[in-house]
């Protein structure tokens, strides 16, 4: 049975995650005598080389290349992406046409969530971006805020190309979760969010939680009220610096959304280009990447939540131009939750009629 969050205390948040250490061990050298630097190359003379005789006869030196250290880039990609036009027509071609399978639902409900600060209003901007051809900022971004910049519950339809007819899917931005009961969302106001009690543009207090004397307040939300899929927003140049109570936090809280029957959950490691460098030269290198695939590991970790759930993303800031690979990076960030969305319909809604929730 379903826990009556109404009857819990307001819960505040806090964030972090100690930061980790490495360390880098040498590798050991014979001791010959000492070789001589050209360049970026060892040059050792030919009478020390066992492999090429041909070499040791002409009296050629041999080059070995020099160890320059940890390797950054991977070969091949740890997650198979095609970065090409067709790739994005296809992902775009797939969330324009999406429905829910829910007869009584006409749009798919996913909240946001996550720390100040992570990414979401820009990841709803940058989404609309792809589908309107330019860069648009849609919903309103904070730039030097150290608390939210959002303070209402606010739903963004995500439209089909050149502005066309909305798709089966709504974006829900909200209050990010602060350092406190004083700066954030409490754990009952969230769960009022889930649940679909809250009403569109409530504007969120820690000292009023939502209840039935709220303006707008509903009582018996509908399936289509309800949220369908919450996606984590976490910052990738932030995994090591949030408070220390931020893992905990996570964890307690996607436990009480377990509970709330076939909520399922993702998450968005945004801001990856700023812990890679050749990410941010380019997008594609995004699953080659070492950095970005450790950070995905901490951010697994943070959450309580396998990797396979966990999806990186870079947003439109500063450019004024799209790009391919980045469309494709977001594109398929929506197709990833969208999986999970078909999950809650297909596992729940049919066992349910008339839409009505407890």
């Amino acid at each position: 049975m379903e826990k009556k969050s109404e009857d819990k205390p307001g819960v505040g948040f806090l964030f972090g995650l100690p930061s980790s250490s490495s360390s880098f061990v040498p590798l050991s050298n014979p001791s010959p005598p000492a070789p001589t630097l050209t360049s970026s190359r060892f040059t050792i003379s030919s009478q020390l080389q066992n492999d090429s005789t041909k070499e040791k006869k002409k009296g050629k030196p041999v080059e070995i290349p020099v160890f320059t250290g940890f390797q950054s880039k991977l070969e091949s990609q740890w997650r198979d992406v095609q970065w090409t036009e067709e790739q994005k027509k296809s992902l775009m071609k797939a969330v324009s046409s999406y429905r829910p399978s829910c007869k009584d639902v006409p749009q798919a409900r996913v909240l946001l969530l996550g720390p100040v600060r992570s990414g979401k209003s820009s990841f709803i901007s940058s989404v609309q971006s792809v589908f309107n051809g330019r860069v648009t900022n849609r919903a309103m971004v904070g730039s030097s805020f150290n608390t939210s910049f959002t303070k209402k519950l606010q739903s963004f339809n995500i439209r089909g190309q050149n502005g066309e007819d909305n798709t089966g899917l709504v974006l829900c931005d909200i209050m990010g979760l602060g350092d406190g009961e004083t700066t954030g969302l409490t754990l009952h106001d969230i769960l009022s969010v889930i649940k679909g009690h809250v009403p569109e543009g409530h504007k969120f207090s820690p000292d009023q939680p939502v209840g039935t004397e709220t303006a707008g307040y509903v009582k018996t939300p509908s399936l289509r009220d309800r949220i369908h899929c919450v996606a984590f927003m976490v910052d990738a140049s932030k995994i090591s610096s949030y408070h220390k109570g931020f893992g905990s936090t996570f964890k307690q809280l996607r436990e009480y959304i377990s509970e709330l029957v076939g909520v399922h959950q993702v998450a968005l490691l945004t801001h990856v280009d700023q812990i890679c460098p050749e990410t941010a030269r380019d997008v594609s290198n995004v699953y080659k990447s070492l950095s970005v695939r450790d950070t995905m590991n901490k951010a697994g970790a943070l959450l309580g939540m396998s990797t396979s759930y966990i999806v990186p993303v870079k947003n439109y800031a500063s450019e004024l131009d799209l790009d391919l690979n980045t469309d494709v990076l977001l594109l398929s960030a929506v197709d990833h939750i969208l999986q999970y969305v078909d999950i809650f319909f297909q596992d729940y809604a049919p066992r349910h009629t008339g839409s009505k929730m407890i």
